[in-house]
């Protein structure tokens, strides 16, 4: 399969550095602290934070900080094939991790000893980025339910097919074999890296290109959720400033396009 067509353009339309649309709506539901939904093109996630709390079991307790819990699904309607369910568990369980390891680096746990907080991502549809499109949601739940962080986190896979390296693999560039890299950076802190992951092996000059690519796309997405979290803030002020409820389940859509090609001197 042709990957990149002789014009340039990818199997979605896309030239090789463009991101897929970006989307994320606040404050979607009434029960949660905090909540987000998130879409990396066709990927959407959906995340909930509950806490900071008092945790709910006095031998899981730290004087120190606070106990980060963490869930990942995928809903069953989520892809066209059904899968198996052994397979399914051992991926779940790793991506939980690398999503879990990630906001442990963010959260200022520090700050908030004797608490736990509760992270509940839940793809409702896969299409390619669904562990950067979790950890991207999840920060914006996070950020809603006003947790105390370091930095903005933000994620973006890139990958090598065809001789080029590509930003933001769908399902179908995902599948075709070649080295994918998956980085989630901070990006107010020199783009500090907090999860770096690569299937299959790639020769030094080739990982080079694509961890620069991931990088710049982590920023473009931390640029459009930073957009989102202000616009989310200044309905809020506004709403509070006319006398009406601001507060969480308002369900305010902040929706934007982030399809713009990456320029060389962006990375």
């Amino acid at each position: 399969m042709e990957y990149v067509s002789p014009e340039g353009l990818r199997l979605d339309g896309r030239r090789p550095k463009e991101l897929r649309q970006l989307k994320a709506q606040l404050d979607v539901l009434s029960t949660a602290d905090g909540s987000a939904l998130f879409e990396m093109g066709n990927t959407k996630v959906l995340a909930a934070v509950f806490g900071p709390k008092p945790t709910e079991l006095r031998s899981q307790e730290d004087e120190k900080r606070a106990i980060i819990r963490c869930e990942y699904a995928m809903a069953a309607f989520s892809t066209g094939e059904r899968r198996r369910r052994g397979k399914s568990d051992r991926r779940a369980t790793e991506i939980t991790k690398a999503i879990r390891n990630t906001l442990e680096q963010t959260i200022m746990t520090e700050l908030l000893p004797r608490s736990q907080i509760d992270i509940y991502v839940q793809v409702l549809q896969a299409d390619g980025g669904t562990r950067c499109a979790c950890i991207n949601a999840a920060f914006l739940a996070l950020a809603v339910a006003a947790v105390p962080m370091r930095d903005v986190v933000a994620a973006c896979a890139a990958g090598y097919l065809d001789s080029t390296a590509l930003l933001d693999l769908n399902y179908m560039e995902d599948a075709g074999g070649g080295p994918d890299v998956v980085v989630a950076v901070h990006p107010n802190h020199s783009n500090r890296v907090v999860l770096l992951q690569q299937d299959n092996r790639v020769a030094v000059e080739t990982f080079e290109e694509v961890m620069e690519l991931a990088v710049a796309g982590c920023r473009a997405v931390a640029d459009f959720m930073r957009g989102r979290l202000l616009e989310h803030t200044r309905a809020l002020a506004a709403a509070r400033a006319a006398g009406e409820d601001g507060g969480g389940g308002g369900g305010a859509a902040m929706e934007g396009d982030s399809g713009e090609e990456l320029e060389d001197d962006e990375y």
